[in-house]
């Protein structure tokens, strides 16, 4: 018998060790990283428990009348002991939609965790969520490279990496909280020249962030004539880096200093890791490819993986 519990401050540690010896081990899901930004989220989160024994754990926030795997992460779903087979995310998911319904949702939004990130297969909450008639309502294409297997790059791309070095460009890891806030501000120059958006963090986020978690989140700058060009904002997991936030001004697309940014991180983490991540390139839940910006990446030797997104309307 599959019961729920709500998450709530009290249960922090559990929560935290859960996700250490979980199959899907990710710092994002680290209360410590989720709630930085509470404020802007009604926080339902859910652990679920067959006999007082906790098997899952399921980042959610409420909005509206709908039920998110939280809208304040890349993606989300549910997060399972190595020990819990399907017929245990089958119950699982039949008594998160009881669940649902006894609180008037009208919709759950479930964000499932790519493959590529899990340290054991754990899709049973797919075919769990099949079961109960989720559709597909979102595929945004990401790009992927497989470091341990990389596809060569284009003449064009290995000579802006040339020229960045011949510049005299040098890419360094920066970890001070001024280094995080100036290169949100150019991250934050580039969107608003380009797209009109803004960067989903702060710099004074993305520096607490990173004080909380150095080992998994670090920058990558290309430093020009003193002064921080080009850079990525990288997030460190188990088999996967994730290029959180790219940004480039005018003289770093210029001469390159993005392109040997980016290909000194390969370098650095091929011996360790098995995909760089990235990102998406879609709008619009997937509707827009940005033509431009995957052709960017897939230069590097990238292709497609999804991140899809499922629904159950009641």
């Amino acid at each position: 018998m599959i019961k729920i519990k709500q998450y709530s401050k009290e249960n922090e540690k559990v929560w935290d060790q859960f996700i250490e010896n979980s199959k899907n081990p990710l710092f994002m899901f680290n209360r410590k990283y989720m709630e930085y930004h509470e404020d802007r989220f009604q926080d339902n989160s859910l652990m679920f428990y067959d006999e007082n024994k906790l098997v899952a754990l399921l980042p959610m926030n409420v909005r509206n009348d709908k039920l998110i795997t939280h809208e304040g992460l890349t993606f989300g779903g549910f997060i399972e002991s190595t020990n819990v087979k399907q017929h245990t995310i089958n119950d699982c998911t039949s008594e998160l939609i009881s669940y649902a319904k006894g609180k008037g949702i009208k919709r759950i939004v479930y964000k499932h965790i790519p493959h590529m990130y899990h340290e054991q297969p754990s899709e049973e909450d797919i075919y769990a969520l099949f079961l109960h008639g989720a559709q597909i309502s979102k595929v945004e294409a990401a790009t992927v490279i497989n470091l341990r297997k990389p596809l060569k790059m284009p003449k064009g791309r290995k000579s802006q990496i040339s020229r960045a070095k011949r510049e005299g460009v040098v890419v360094k890891e920066l970890n001070d909280h001024d280094d995080y806030c100036e290169f949100i501000n150019l991250e934050n120059r580039v969107l608003s020249e380009h797209y009109g958006a803004t960067a989903t963090h702060t710099g004074e986020e993305m520096a607490l962030l990173h004080s909380r978690f150095p080992e998994h989140i670090h920058l990558y700058a290309a430093i020009y004539e003193y002064t921080i060009i080009a850079g990525a904002i990288v997030y460190e997991y188990g088999q996967v880096i994730h290029l959180q936030y790219l940004a480039a001004d005018d003289k770093a697309r210029e001469i390159g200093a993005l392109d040997l940014v980016i290909a000194e991180a390969i370098e650095k983490y091929r011996p360790t890791k098995l995909w760089l991540d990235f990102g998406k390139s879609t709008e619009d839940d997937g509707r827009f490819l940005n033509e431009g910006l995957i052709s960017q990446k897939e230069s590097f030797g990238g292709r497609t993986n999804v991140y899809e997104t499922l629904e159950i309307i009641f």
